[in-house]
């Protein structure tokens, strides 16, 4: 059986003793309760603070379905770090920390569930290739469980997200048979799973044992954007994706794409060398046409109606600083805003880089492309029971239309 729940991570502008009776309000059997560095701070919990939020139970309907530990709390503009991955020892303690302080809280509320996500492979992994991301997920993985008790039900979930060194379903599953416990399992966020699985539907059906929460938000096709360093050996597969190329030589970008190659130069533009650098590189992938030139330094680099887009995306790419992805921010801004000679955009959807093409950008269930009904009824099928928790932290500020809404379109299949 599955039922409806909506995060708190998406009512960040009420308080948390509101965003209780508001779900409540909207019919949903279920809350997510999520930790956030403004609304609901894991490091600011007193006896005070679980009283009153359990006195408020007390008085709605709705029950605590997760507890989930914030992706964003450390530090906004770079969520999910420091991972449970991190190299740095004191950071991995940092978010080993912030999970067992999820534990703390579900076991005071009688929660069953906490979750968190792997993290992603950053700079400092690809700085350092002696170190092992995968033991150290394990690692913390397993200090978070021994803060688990024997006789207490309280299950650990980890949660694939795109770009993320887990991320698709069976990577999940072979994490989860790898650390071989009945304390650590699978959460399954649907818009995650569109993003990441070919075959989604085989994929989710194949999961459901080992699914015990979901995320629920819709998404639609974008434009596949792969950020990626100029090295000797880059393959580029355009069936796949586009590709921005990073030139660390120069800090300067490549957009490989068969309609509209462009070349972002700093001051001069490149001299015959590079020049042919770059032909070759199209070449290889059997564009002829000559590229654009666009002088970075005439790139609008202010705020734009694209923040949230580009931030999504510019933080599920891993393996490069955060000043090379930074710095491709002004680019992805005019490929969103600007036309070619035929008056269409250069980049006419959404950025996105997945294994699939579709957005990572929670959408209104209803609002995309994504088939709830078969989704559902997938997890349904094959053994999944339990809360399937609406996810929508783009939609703080219309939070009513979205919560909503995502009731009445989701309540008709479950």
């Amino acid at each position: 059986m599955i039922k409806l729940s909506y995060s708190t991570f998406g009512l960040t502008n009420l308080s948390y003793l509101d965003s209780i009776t508001e779900v409540d309000k909207a019919g949903y059997p279920g809350i997510e309760l999520s930790f956030h560095r403004d609304q609901f701070n894991p490091f600011d919990i007193t006896d005070e603070k679980i009283a009153a939020i359990k006195k408020r139970f007390e008085t709605v309907q709705v029950k605590p379905a997760c507890v989930s530990t914030a992706s964003h709390f450390f530090t906004p503009q770079r969520p999910h770090e420091p991972s449970l991955m991190t190299p740095d020892l004191a950071g991995r303690k940092r978010r080993i920390d912030l999970v067992r302080r999820g534990i703390d809280f579900a076991r005071k509320m009688d929660v069953s569930l906490v979750t968190f996500g792997s993290g992603f492979i950053r700079d400092e992994h690809v700085a350092n290739p002696s170190v092992n991301p995968r033991e150290l997920l394990i690692d913390s993985i397993q200090q978070c469980l021994r803060s688990v008790h024997d006789d207490e039900d309280i299950t650990l979930l980890i949660e694939p997200e795109p770009g993320m060194y887990i991320e698709t379903l069976q990577q999940g599953m072979d994490l989860v048979k790898e650390i071989n416990s009945p304390k650590f399992q699978l959460h399954l966020d649907l818009c995650h799973n569109f993003c990441s699985e070919q075959d989604y539907l085989g994929a989710l059906a194949k999961a459901a044992p080992y699914a015990k929460f979901l995320h629920v938000s819709d998404a639609q096709e974008g434009y596949n954007l792969k950020l990626v360093k100029m090295t000797d050996d880059l393959k580029l597969d355009m069936d796949f994706a586009h590709y921005l190329i990073y030139f660390p030589d120069s800090a300067e970008y490549l957009l490989v794409d068969r309609d509209h190659p462009i070349y972002f130069y700093d001051g001069e533009k490149p001299d015959s060398r590079k020049l042919k650098r770059i032909e070759s590189i199209l070449a290889s992938v059997n564009i002829s046409q000559s590229p654009a030139f666009v002088d970075y330094n005439s790139l609008f680099a202010g705020t734009s109606q694209f923040e949230s887009e580009i931030f999504v995306y510019l933080i599920s790419v891993p393996g490069l600083t955060y000043d090379v992805l930074e710095r491709a921010r002004p680019i992805i801004i005019y490929l969103r805003s600007t036309k070619d000679a035929n008056g269409k955009l250069l980049m006419n959807k959404m950025v996105a880089n997945t294994l699939t093409g579709i957005v990572h950008f929670h959408e209104i269930p209803g609002e995309g492309t994504m088939d709830f009904a078969a989704s559902l009824k997938a997890l349904n099928d094959n053994g999944f029971s339990g809360y399937a928790s609406v996810e929508l932290y783009h939609h703080v500020q219309s939070w009513q239309k979205a919560l909503n809404d995502s009731y009445r379109h989701l309540s008709q299949f479950v």
